[in-house]
């Protein structure tokens, strides 16, 4: 199997951040996800160009600037203990990210037309989901799904998937138009893995063709730091090994004219969804809610 589309941690890394994947990168068209680590005091500027973007505290707190407004996010210790608040910036703009204490903070971006005003979005809107029972159970933050936060093109949101539990289940796939059925969109996991006992985390992502675009075969194990890219595809599951919980962050854009999420389920594997009722939600869920506001 090609591993081209398995990016493990620091093999993106480029100047200040620790992943930079963007269209030119990953040999596609609209999704971009960097990951920008800043030390105490720490500043930095870049222009948005022809994306919109989303800054993300991972870890860590910060100012963002842009089109003449100042958004202060709180953020957090790390994704496996809260929502974060974020900001969003538009097209065409100077942004300037800084922080008094230091963290890291993803920028998921997609190249988008309209300009969009730059606004903040707060931790206590954000919509915790929790998706599947028993083990195919894990939470979603979602922050900026195509219906609860607006953008032009850009989707985006969190996956929480304890110990021991497949998320990304039954594989689905979103690379062919489809109206009202499927989108085409180009997808972005990044990882986070929870250490146990001060040993690292590991998991599984895996990514098979659907006959459709590349051809894209892929079965990684997938550690701290690491990304990996699905251009077209039957994607899933993403396995959490046991006593290490996992996180992703999705980043998804595309060409169609409606921003949707819409996808289909493998044939093959479709079936267990209709076993979930029958199923309790796994009790460690979810890790966390949002604040109150």
């Amino acid at each position: 199997m090609t591993s081209s589309h398995h990016l493990p941690a620091g093999t993106a890394a480029n100047g200040p951040y620790t992943v930079d994947v963007g269209p030119a990168s990953a040999g596609w068209d609209h999704s971009a996800l960097r990951v920008l680590r800043l030390p105490p005091g720490g500043r930095h500027a870049y222009h948005t160009g022809g994306s919109e973007w989303i800054v993300l505290p991972l870890s860590g707190g910060c100012a963002v600037t842009a089109d003449g407004r100042t958004f202060l996010l709180t953020g957090r210790p790390d994704v496996f203990s809260a929502v974060t608040d974020f900001a969003y910036v538009p097209r065409d703009a100077h942004v300037t990210i800084t922080s008094r204490d230091g963290g890291r903070f993803a920028l998921a971006g997609a190249r988008c037309e309209r300009r969009l005003p730059a606004r903040y979005g707060p931790a206590p809107a954000v919509p915790v989901e929790l998706r599947g029972t028993g083990t195919c159970s894990r939470q979603v933050n979602n922050f900026a799904a195509a219906d609860t936060f607006d953008c032009d093109r850009l989707i985006a949101v969190e996956v929480l998937t304890p110990g021991g539990n497949w998320s990304s289940f039954p594989p689905h796939k979103h690379d062919e138009h489809r109206p009202g059925e499927e989108s085409r969109l180009e997808e972005i996991y990044y990882f986070e893995i929870a250490a146990h006992g001060g040993t690292p985390g590991l998991g599984y992502q895996r990514v098979s063709p659907s006959g459709r675009g590349r051809g894209t075969d892929l079965l990684a194990e997938v550690r701290d730091g690491d990304a990996v890219l699905v251009p077209d595809g039957w994607h899933g599951p993403s396995i959490a090994a046991p006593g290490h919980d996992m996180y992703y962050l999705n980043v998804m854009a595309g060409p169609d004219g409606e921003r949707a999420w819409l996808v289909r389920d493998h044939p093959d594997h479709a079936w267990i969804r209709a076993t979930w009722p029958g199923q309790p939600t796994d009790p460690r869920l979810p890790l966390y809610t949002a604040p109150s506001q």
